[in-house]
């Protein structure tokens, strides 16, 4: 991906739908800090807290081998105590974008784990994966909110995924939440919506 690209997204959407009506709701933004979404998510009457996931993955596990490194308890412990350290059943609503799809398969077991219990009970998580499975490298993006269905998406870089994701794999991934719904885009995005 070149420059940015604006476009509607129908995962966003159905998140914002399911906040309406209700104030002063806990949102978690991993796609880290970024004032678009603060904004947007304020003007709403909720509270967000963000947390930079690709740079702490990069962080703690981009010394040698990447995905050889998420093995290692210690920095799976240091990771998960620097972007997962939150009461249980603490947030509303997590945007978790396109972080998913650069863990090993220990580890992503193990975050969405975490995550559930970071939600209240009917709580949404967005999140959405690349689905060129003949890629040999995925963009890293960044997603700014424009309004409540309109996403701004960035490149921060490229990294090969642990793994591509089809929608029974989807299934599988997200078997221990109430339910997933998909959205197919053209730009090679898989949006997700998963009901806590």
């Amino acid at each position: 991906m070149g420059a940015p690209v604006t476009r509607q997204s129908y995962g966003l959407e159905q998140f914002f739908a399911s906040l309406a009506g209700r104030q002063g709701l806990r949102i978690l933004d991993l796609g880290g800090a970024c004032q678009e979404n603060i904004t947007h998510i304020s003007s709403l009457g909720h509270r967000v807290s963000s947390e930079d996931f690709l740079r702490t993955l990069e962080n703690v596990f981009g010394e040698g081998d990447f995905y050889l490194n998420q093995e290692r308890e210690d920095l799976v412990e240091r990771f998960t105590s620097e972007v997962l350290d939150f009461p249980p059943s603490h947030f509303d609503g997590v945007l978790v974008w396109d972080t998913l799809q650069y863990l090993s398969p220990k580890l992503l077991e193990m975050t969405l784990h975490q995550l559930n219990t970071l939600m209240q009970h009917g709580a949404l998580m967005l999140s959405f994966f690349h689905t060129d499975e003949k890629a040999t490298t995925a963009p890293m993006l960044s997603f700014r909110i424009q309004d409540s269905k309109t996403l701004t998406l960035a490149s921060r870089g490229v990294r090969k995924p642990a793994q591509f994701f089809n929608n029974r794999a989807l299934e599988r991934l997200f078997e221990e939440y109430k339910s997933t719904k998909f959205f197919l885009t053209r730009d090679n995005l898989r949006e997700v919506i998963v009901k806590r």
